[in-house]
């Protein structure tokens, strides 16, 4: 014979498997009944929102790459544009300057000017520098002492003496 302790365990387990089961059978029903009874009028006007929201999104889509493209398209054109206009600078440069103007209009366009029936002289560009040159043993621009020569006597502003006051 099973003690009243057992009992209670036994139901109590049976009693929380039995209530799972149903709660899954519940889900199941209520999703089923929802589906077919659902009206018809809300079912058509949910999937003409779906096919609109769809739409719109395409139509969105074809926005935003069409506008992509034209935006390409302009940089182009922009930088054509600079193109020509350094190429014609640099022309102007070679007919109206001196050489050495010439040669570094050219260099800052990297050489790849179209220029007919134009010369220059040949030179070595050197690309600039971001630090100041200096001699072995010197010290460099950005030292505490540059500029100041160790033989050069530090100035001192002029006396100017005081009036003393009378009385």
């Amino acid at each position: 014979m099973l003690t009243f302790t057992e009992v209670i365990l036994f139901s109590l387990e049976t009693l929380i498997m039995v209530c799972a089961i149903v709660l899954c059978v519940g889900a199941l029903l209520g999703a089923l009944i929802s589906r077919t009874f659902l009206p018809p009028e809300q079912k058509r006007d949910l999937e003409q929102s779906l096919q609109l929201t769809r739409q719109e999104l395409s139509q969105y889509q074809q926005d935003v790459a069409q506008h992509f493209a034209e935006t390409s398209k302009l940089v182009h054109n922009l930088t054509q544009s600079y193109k020509e206009v350094h190429e014609h600078l640099a022309k102007g440069a070679v007919e109206l300057t001196n050489s050495e103007i010439s040669r570094k209009i050219i260099a800052a366009g990297e050489g790849t000017l179209n220029l007919q029936g134009t010369s220059i002289e040949g030179a070595t560009v050197e690309p600039p520098k971001d630090w100041a040159p200096k001699t072995p043993g010197e010290s460099g621009a950005l030292s505490e002492d540059y500029g100041h020569d160790e033989e050069e006597p530090v100035h001192q502003p002029p006396h100017v003496p005081v009036p003393k006051k009378a009385g």
